[in-house]
Formats: C-alpha cells, structure tokens, sequence
C-alpha cells in the first residue's frame, strides 16, 4: 500500500481506497443500513464485507474493471454490456426488497422544482430545460416495482477478463422501483451500448421511457452536481445528454 486514493468525496459521503480496501463513510447510517441488506438480497456478485463500525463500512474490492465512466467511450466489449443486461434482468427477478422506493407523488414535484432552478439561475436554456421536461413526462407513469439498484451508473458494474459480472457496487438507494430507471442509469451518455444491453436484459422496453429517464436524471441531479463541485457540462456528461434531446 502506497497510498490512500479519495474515489468521491463530498459533504454527504466519502469513499476512500487502502490497498484492496473500500472505506466508505456516510452521514447517514440508513444509507449503510440499506447497502448491507441489499448485497446480502441481491442474487447477483456484491463486494464482500469485511467490517462495520459506524460511521464506516469496510468492502474488498471488487475483480475486474468498471464497464466504463460517463463522459468517456466504454472500454467493454458488446458481450461485457449483454452480461450486464442478463445480471440487472436477474435482480429485477429477484423477490421484492422490504422497502419502498421514490413515488411519482415524491419525483414529479422534485424535477420541477429542479427545473425551475436551472432556469432560474441561468444554468441552462429555458429551451433546453423544457424540451427535456416534455421528454421526462414519458418515464412519469405507473411502472410495476423490481428489486431495482436505484443508482446503477456505469463506474458500478464491474466485469472480468471474460466479460462476467465480477460485481455491482454502491446499494445505499436500492429499493422497490423502476426496472427501466435502472437501464436508464447504467447507458445514460453511453446510448451506443443500450442495444447490446438489452440483448442481455432479454425482453422488449419502451425506449421513450428510457428516453425519458435519461432527462430526467440529468434534470434532477444538474444542481446537486454543480453545488457538490462536479462539472456536468465536461462532455458527455449530464448537459451533452439533455442537448442530444434537442
């Protein structure tokens, strides 16, 4: 061990990489509490949990690479995206988790609210901003619940040499939810690779709903980003998604 590498930090959550260790350290013990009963519900690889003493939890690392980060071409073959869709299929299979995720009742309100703030303050175009919103209505509808990861960006699906699932890491917003938000989250900036995906997934989706997720996260997360010191505007990020809506 050379070093302490910061993978993310900010004011909410800090992880931090020792070696073959993940520290991870939350404000929140209910974003813990969730992480560890998730990856022991989750029929699909986790990373193994060394200890717990609160505010930190203690993770191996998990084999293999990520199958890439937004706003850079992935590295992963067509293969390494069907076998992630075959896993995320697996999870949405999987019995129900005790606890409810976000409603249309708690989301719908949220993204206005955030739209009127990217408006509001000049971040972005007031036609940019509403053409996204037209297109988020699509992801607005009752879905039927899946044990759903709730956050399945594309740095938390790591694969092997041989294009296997190794791991899916970061549970603390797993609950009942959207199976297409998820699908969503994982090709957002990465649209190219939602076919080969899908493949794995196996079965038909409305691409408008997945459209419409795509918006509607970058909508919804563009303040967060900006007032946590990321840049959605670094291309392909969350802004390059919103104007490939235009």
């Amino acid at each position: 061990m050379d070093e302490v590498e910061v993978v993310v930090a900010h004011s909410e959550r800090a992880t931090l990489r020792v070696g073959d260790v993940f520290l991870k350290i939350d404000a929140d013990q209910t974003n813990i509490d969730v992480e560890v009963e998730a990856m022991g519900l989750a029929p699909i690889p986790t990373p193994e949990i060394l200890w717990r003493k609160p505010p930190v939890l203690a993770l191996a690392a998990v084999r293999g690479t990520a199958l890439g980060r937004l706003g850079e071409p992935s590295p992963a073959s067509p293969k390494a995206w069907a076998a992630a869709g075959a896993a995320i299929r697996m999870l949405h299979d999987a019995p129900l988790p005790p606890w409810p995720g976000p409603s249309l009742d708690e989301i719908t309100p949220k993204l206005d609210s955030e739209c009127d703030w990217l408006i509001t303050s000049g971040t972005l175009p007031a036609d940019l901003v509403t053409r996204n919103r037209e297109v988020a209505e699509a992801a607005l509808r009752p879905w039927k619940p899946v044990f759903a990861h709730g956050d399945l960006q594309i740095t938390h699906v790591f694969v092997g040499d041989d294009d296997e699932v190794t791991g899916v890491i970061d549970w603390s917003e797993a609950s009942r939810g959207d199976a297409l938000y998820d699908l969503a989250s994982l090709t957002l900036g990465h649209e190219e690779n939602l076919a080969y995906l899908l493949a794995g997934y196996g079965t038909d989706v409305d691409l408008n709903v997945i459209r419409g997720w795509w918006s509607l996260r970058s909508l919804r997360a563009s303040r967060w980003l900006v007032e946590h010191g990321f840049d959605p505007n670094s291309p392909g990020c969350e802004f390059d998604v919103l104007r490939a809506r235009m």
